[in-house]
């Protein structure tokens, strides 16, 4: 098994140049910004409200090729706080850089625009104290627990969306870096036993019933895939894309968090109560593994449910001022819903799976290797 895992990542990862390569060099990169003075006039006369103001802001790049050039750009201020950025002197921004020009010579063949605020330092240092305390509280599981979230991200960024951006099936896609992540999670984790690939067989084959029940979910209740604002910016971009399937593809890797939680709790329990007593049957072992697998589920469909809560709060609020007929049948409200429920419905079938593969591969694998010793002693 150990032999397969390298051999799957080293495929995986000599693929990883071929699907990332794109038409970057065609786009100019973003700079960083420091807002130096700021004047106001009003702007009257503009449709997104009576109330209008422009900031004309003075930006010295702070980054690149034009670092030190220094320009005035407009920041309409329209009393929308969703597309405002209200600037003070000293804020550090992101520009955006665009150009009609094939080769740009001087910073005057490039129009400059603030993009946003420049948050990354903030998000440093937050991900910075997550990693400490986990390497200090976890030691070498820690260490592994961030291996394994590092991979993530790559399979993530350099396989997902290399392979949908590239036509590939979105759901297809995200079963496979689903995989691949719970295979490098549960073996850094867990080591190279039965424990290890009885959760992650546990795991695969609930990703992909929870692909399979999308699909029909996303068919029956005939949802389109454009569920935010986020949605239709990528269409602008990518009208090609197979937006269905992307729906199906974010459903199934929202839930693959808590399937490996499941799966490898159900695992690693009955391995325990193995090694308690070893006379136990993989019936008895079975059952054991499903009583743990019940107060699991409650816990964890909860907390699933209550994550896709937290995320659309706004739309719970939103109920309080429509129709909860119009309401429950908005395509966004019923988006959202559905990845609940069809997560929540993965996390049942995953744990009679996990403790069924696992009372039979830890209880074979310990007769195994027992029978093997006592035959080397013979």
């Amino acid at each position: 098994m150990r032999k397969i895992l390298v051999l799957l990542l080293f495929c995986m990862l000599s693929f990883l140049p071929v699907f990332a390569d794109g038409d970057q060099d065609s786009v100019l990169p973003s700079e960083t910004g420091v807002v130096e003075s700021i004047q106001y006039e009003d702007a009257p006369n503009l449709q997104q409200g009576d109330n209008n103001v422009k900031q004309i802001v003075k930006v010295k790049i702070l980054s690149g090729k034009f670092k030190g050039v220094e320009r005035d750009i407009d920041n309409m201020l329209t009393g929308n706080p969703a597309y405002d950025i209200p600037l003070k002197k000293g804020d550090k921004v992101i520009l955006h850089a665009e150009t009609d020009v094939p080769e740009v010579v001087s910073a005057d063949d490039v129009s400059f625009f603030i993009a946003d605020l420049k948050r990354d330092n903030t998000l440093i240092g937050v991900a910075a104290l997550f990693f400490v305390l986990l390497l200090l509280i976890g030691r070498k599981k820690g260490a592994a627990s961030l291996v394994s979230i590092i991979a993530t991200m790559c399979l993530v960024f350099f396989l997902l969306m290399p392979l949908i951006l590239h036509g590939f099936c979105p759901i297809a896609a995200a079963v496979l870096v689903s995989i691949l992540s719970t295979a490098v999670t549960v073996y850094l984790v867990g080591g190279f036993n039965a424990k290890s690939t009885s959760a992650l067989l546990g795991t695969m084959l609930s990703l992909i019933f929870a692909g399979a029940l999308s699909m029909g979910v996303i068919y029956f209740a005939r949802l389109t895939g454009f569920a935010g604002e986020e949605n239709m910016f990528l269409y602008s971009a990518y009208p090609n894309l197979d937006f269905k399937g992307l729906l199906s593809a974010a459903m199934i890797i929202a839930a693959l968090g808590a399937l490996m939680d499941t799966s490898v709790s159900i695992a690693s329990t009955i391995n325990e109560i193995y090694e308690t007593d070893k006379s136990l049957s993989i019936k008895q072992l079975f059952v054991s593994g499903m009583n743990v697998g019940k107060d699991i589920i409650g816990t964890m469909s909860n907390t699933l449910i209550l994550v896709y809560l937290g995320s659309s709060l706004p739309l719970v609020l939103l109920s309080s001022n429509i129709d909860l007929q119009k309401f429950f049948n908005l395509n966004q409200v019923a988006t959202e819903i559905s990845s609940a429920l069809i997560g929540s419905i993965a996390i049942l079938i995953c744990v009679p799976l996990t403790a069924l593969i696992a009372a039979f591969m830890i209880k074979r694998q310990k007769e195994k290797l027992e029978f093997n010793f006592e035959r080397d002693e013979n």
